[in-house]
């Protein structure tokens, strides 16, 4: 046991911390994560808007209380989708301008300015004008990559013009503000002379724009993103770069979530059509199956600390059991101890991929309802994950079988740890005695 444990200890130190390492300082990682890290109010507003617009209720329903709703949102449906319409609907100018921010400030570029900067060269790409309209088919979810693309190319044109030093500068005296302005017209001038030119060709010889044609070259990946082996090997690197002491959810979230919005619009458009709903591993699927209480789904284990025999685990269970509620459970993780813990290490990783075939084949079989909504990571698990699927009970369901499962798992590594933990105490107490009894006879 102790060479296997010290083997795997070299692997995650030689090969997984040097690599999660620089995923995590990636810095087009991490600007993706701060972009939709600013975008995540907005999004979950106009999520919760649409759950409002489409109650969870049978449109034959006779109760007084769910016809009296269904009838208001059929009444006021164009004036109740405005909200939706104006966060939801145009996701990509709240990722855009801040993934533009975030990379414009790692680069030492004043953020607002490469914010607004991405902002202008996704729309000249993204939002074709005809007919005295601008189109806002790729302004949601389908336009997600190419805001990306765009903020990382516009923003690389600024650092590399400011960087040469082809700028516009002006006298000290003048204001910084007015200085800023004149500052990015060169780069605003070179977005719009090769991007828009770019759109223009590429239109002209395939018929598509660009987001157009970006969707159609990741349709096999974004297709692969919302299969079992996608949800399994993320949470499987979530959870061994967590048990290196990194902060796995970070960098797979940063990873995974332009892949977890663009299927999130399109569950959305297929709720608001009436059609059957595209997908499954949306991040509701992720924070409220795959981490209930937390990174390795800690909250049932919080609840067996409760009863441990042993007083250190009694007090990190009590300390970790409410925090757990709402998805926080580094008390645990760094207090029982699981991180680099051999005895925990195995119900750590497989907890959370059990629960992931548990909820991906009850989906699969039509038990479950998919995700229509984006939620704040905080909400505890049954509560959250019914939120996500419209207020349907069969999240609330598969959430209690799953932290019965996650318990029967962790339970005889729990009891396992609890008996080292004990006969070290023994040992202990036992090379104390002798100790005790020398210095009273002296």
């Amino acid at each position: 046991m102790s060479s296997l444990y010290q083997s795997m200890v070299a692997i995650i130190e030689q090969s997984i911390t040097p690599l999660a390492g620089r995923l995590g300082q990636q810095k087009y990682v991490i600007a993706i994560r701060d972009g939709f890290t600013a975008a995540l109010p907005f999004m979950i507003i106009g999520s919760f808007m649409l759950v409002f617009i489409f109650p969870p209720f049978s449109a034959e329903s006779t109760n007084g209380f769910a016809r009296g709703w269904l009838d208001f949102s059929l009444a006021y449906r164009d004036q109740l989708m405005l909200p939706f319409n104006l966060s939801m609907g145009v996701m990509t100018f709240f990722i855009s301008v801040g993934v533009g921010a975030s990379l414009g400030r790692q680069f030492n570029l004043d953020p607002i300015m490469s914010g607004m900067l991405a902002f202008m060269a996704f729309l000249l790409v993204a939002a074709p004008y005809a007919d005295g309209q601008i189109s806002t088919e790729y302004l949601s979810g389908q336009g997600i990559f190419t805001s990306l693309i765009t903020a990382i190319y516009s923003t690389h044109v600024y650092v590399w013009l400011k960087k040469n030093n082809i700028t516009i500068r002006l006298p000290k005296e003048v204001p910084t503000g007015v200085a800023r302005s004149f500052e990015i017209l060169i780069p605003v001038l070179v977005v719009i002379g090769t991007l828009h030119p770019l759109n223009l060709f590429i239109e002209a010889q395939t018929g598509m724009i660009i987001p157009q044609a970006i969707m159609h070259l990741l349709a096999p990946l974004v297709s692969a993103s919302d299969s079992l082996p996608a949800i399994l090997l993320s949470v499987l690197m979530c959870q061994i770069f967590w048990f290196a002491g990194i902060h796995g959810s970070l960098i797979v979230t940063g990873i995974m979530n332009p892949f977890w919005m663009a299927n999130l619009s399109a569950n959305q458009a297929a709720l608001a059509a009436g059609s059957v709903l595209p997908h499954i591993y949306l991040q509701g699927f992720w924070d409220h199956y795959l981490l209930i209480g937390g990174v390795g789904s800690t909250l049932p284990l919080a609840f067996l600390l409760l009863r441990s025999r042993v007083a250190h685990l009694r007090t990190i269970g009590k300390m970790g059991v409410v925090p757990s509620f709402f998805n926080i459970n580094e008390p645990i993780l760094f207090g029982a101890p699981i991180i680099m813990n051999p005895i925990l290490f195995i119900p750590f990783v497989f907890v959370p991929l059990v629960n992931a075939c548990l909820a991906y084949g009850a989906t699969r079989l039509g038990w479950l309802a998919q995700v229509v909504s984006l939620t704040p990571w905080t909400t505890p698990a049954p509560i959250g994950a019914s939120w996500a699927a419209n207020w349907a009970l069969s999240p609330v369901v598969m959430c209690l079988v799953c932290m019965v499962m996650s318990a029967l798992m962790y339970l005889p590594f729990l009891r396992a740890y609890e008996r080292s933990l004990l006969i070290t105490e023994q040992q202990k107490a036992q090379g104390a005695a002798p100790l005790t009894g020398t210095a009273s006879s002296n």
